[in-house]
């Protein structure tokens, strides 16, 4: 039965260039759209720029353009980067258009219709000099609780601590380098506690994974808040309708820009849009994001278009963060690698998607990209194996037998089971377990290497008599390489691509998995791919390695949600030999991780420090660690801090953490073979 499937990746933020993280998103998502369409289902891929919210408006200011202007020049950088890599949208479009004016009124009215929203007066910090209320994350001063200098408004990186921005000491405008003042203005907030019943359901029904759902039982057990959808003038967004003065807070409309986007396509295609859109659909709606933005595509999202009388997702998928030789991205390392600049090196597109792929599962786990191991397995997959069948075998065809397979195989039941495996392969694709699909590509890859191998037809070339036996084996082999291609095409589309010219066949689907080559043309082989070169590696991580100098910019936040990256901090104040030796550092092994209830940054950690000795300590690492994979890691802490109450119990030490150019926390780590209480020197 053909399915009608409408599938969406998150949309990237148009304040940055798009980097290999953003990549294993859309690589993921169109590995999966193009299965589905080999599958012969009506699949359409949407997309758009996120274009709205502070950073934006800052960030066109600083430049001297307007917002338009900006986001128009984004457009086409992220657009040009996701066509170099093969990631192929049916329509990539922008939040900033009329189709999603249009469509975030409407769902904002239709849900103050039904009474889910309220209007309340808050105070908040406001820069007298740049004339607007601050986000928390324009904020930055003195944490009230540990004193810590240069937190954010919500809270701090140091000690863990969350509190409200009016708390901060010695509150600093990240915009102006002002001094805030307090200032009351309305807000709208939308009423997600009104919500709970259907969402605990919904969450629930198959439309997350397991992780995702559990994940939500914490938000569900805190306790549902209201969501403020609202932003003060002047801010770069749409204005909320019969509220002069009053915009759409950037995460209400960015992901109504899915539907602007099909909107778009479907005026385009002549689709129905409210076919696909309306409550009880047939129609089956996927979005593909990271863990790190659950909360609004999981919660708030189902939780509009249900009240507003649309269907809800069919699934969310949710996947992990990318890192590089085991670490977070850096600027530093050079391995903060933009897609442009990949591109540029004449680094091959689909070598990354071949990468990705073979790690990819259907969780929420962390993808690392190891450069030694990269390059190994590029190389030996699919040059030193796949490629290796074609380019062995298909100079015989066109030399010996003018470019013609053999018209009758012989009984192979090494085809037979590569035909069989379509069925595998394809429920790997279904639930996006790509890492199991490409494992048994590649087992059978290396059955028909054996086979080449052990029939040896550069020998029968040789032999007087053993021209049809060479026409078959030949031909049996560019049989297995036209199925292997079949299967690896959603990974690798522009190599299918040249591998469909180089058979003569029109484009592959999955249906042809059941059909052999017989008594068919095909042209002469060219080399398809090259082997990846270790210089090539080291040229682009030299072309992203930047200075280790710090470069503040106080005036540029950087990420969505209106957050600012991390510059490398300065080295602070020196001190002396003796002022190091009072602080006691120990090896420590966790041996509980656990959520703190309604702490949004916290985990308490059980630390065992040696010799039966355990330390109860609250980390603000929350953002960047599941609790559950904490659990038996060793870390180092300082053993001697004063023990401090905090709101959610007494926390006896601190574990020391890192924070680089990105976004994120990670917690130090000793070598094999440290054991708890060992002293760090």
């Amino acid at each position: 039965m053909t399915r009608k499937i409408l599938v969406t990746s998150a949309l990237p933020y148009a304040n940055g260039a798009i980097h290999l993280g953003h990549l294993v998103e859309y690589i993921q998502t169109d590995i999966w759209v193009r299965f589905q369409k080999m599958q012969g289902h009506e699949c359409y891929y949407v997309c758009a720029d996120d274009t709205h919210g502070t950073p934006i408006m800052l960030r066109a200011e600083k430049e001297g353009i307007t917002p338009e202007t900006l986001i128009a020049r984004v457009h086409g950088e992220h657009l040009r980067d996701f066509t170099g890599f093969h990631v192929e949208f049916d329509r990539y479009h922008s939040t900033n258009s009329a189709e999603n004016r249009e469509l975030a009124s409407n769902v904002y009215l239709k849900l103050r219709d039904t009474g889910l929203i309220e209007r309340k007066t808050i105070e908040q910090y406001y820069d007298p000099v740049k004339e607007m209320f601050l986000p928390d994350r324009f904020i930055k001063g003195q944490c009230p609780k540990c004193g810590a200098q240069d937190q954010y408004g919500d809270g701090c990186e140091v000690c863990g601590a969350t509190y409200s921005p009016t708390d901060l000491v010695n509150p600093v405008s990240a915009v102006s380098g002002s001094t805030p003042v307090r200032r009351e203005s309305e807000h709208y907030f939308f009423k997600l506690g009104d919500c709970e019943a259907f969402l605990r359901d919904w969450t629930r029904a198959g439309a997350l994974q397991n992780e995702a759902a559990n994940k939500l039982d914490e938000w569900f057990n805190a306790g549902l808040q209201n969501w403020d959808i609202s932003r003060d003038a002047p801010y770069f967004g749409f204005e909320i309708p019969d509220a002069p003065g009053k915009y759409f807070y950037v995460w209400l409309d960015a992901p109504i820009g899915y539907m602007a986007s099909f909107k778009k396509l479907s005026i385009e295609k002549g689709l129905d849009f409210d076919a696909w859109w309306q409550d009880g659909s047939d129609t089956e709606l996927y979005h593909f994001i990271g863990k790190d933005i659950l909360y609004f595509h999981a919660l708030f999202w189902p939780a509009m278009l249900k009240s507003a009388g649309y269907r809800a997702p069919s699934g969310v998928f949710a996947h992990g963060f990318l890192t590089v030789n085991g670490a977070k991205m850096s600027k530093s390392r050079g391995t903060f690698i933009t897609a442009e600049s990949y591109l540029t090196s004449g680094m091959n597109p689909e070598w990354l998607r071949y990468y990705y792929a073979a790690k990819i599962n259907g969780s929420m786990e962390d993808l690392d990209l190891n450069l030694v191991d990269f390059i190994a397995r590029v190389n030996s997959d699919l040059v030193g194996k796949y490629v290796n069948i074609a380019s062995r075998t298909a100079g015989f065809i066109s030399k010996r037998f003018g470019g013609k397979l053999a018209a009758d195989l012989p009984t192979s039941e090494l085809l037979i089971e590569v035909q069989h495996a379509a069925t595998f392969i394809s429920e790997c694709y279904e639930t996006r377990e790509y890492n199991k699909a490409l494992r048994e590509i590649m087992r059978l890859t290396d059955l028909a290497n054996q086979y080449v191998n052990d029939n040896k037809p550069w020998e029968l070339a040789k032999q007087d008599g053993a021209a049809t036996q060479m026409h078959e084996i030949c031909s049996v082999s560019v049989n297995l390489f036209r199925l292997l291609t079949l299967y690896l095409k959603p990974v690798l589309p522009k190599l299918a691509a040249e591998v469909e010219t180089f058979l003569n066949i029109t484009p592959l689907t999955w249906a042809d998995a059941r059909t052999l080559l017989l008594d068919h043309g095909i042209n002469a082989y060219q080399h398809l791919m090259t082997r990846v070169e270790q210089k090539q590696v080291d040229a682009l991580v030299a072309a992203n390695q930047q200075s280790l100098e710090a470069t503040p910019d106080a005036h540029a936040p950087a990420r969505h949600a209106e957050a600012q990256s991390h510059a490398i901090a300065p080295i602070a104040e020196t001190i002396t030999v003796d002022d190091f030796a009072k602080i006691d550092l120990r090896v420590a092994k966790i041996i509980n991780a656990e959520h703190v209830e309604g702490a949004d940054k916290l985990i308490r950690l059980t630390l065992d420090i040696g010799e039966g000795a355990h330390r109860n300590v609250f980390a603000g690492i929350k953002s960047a660690y599941d609790p559950a994979l904490l659990i038996g890691r060793m870390t180092v802490m300082v053993a001697n801090l004063a023990p401090r109450k905090m709101k959610f119990g007494l926390s006896e030490g601190m574990v020391l953490a890192a924070s680089g150019e990105t976004p994120g926390l990670f917690i130090l780590s000793p070598d094999d073979g440290a054991q708890p209480g060992m002293r760090v020197k």
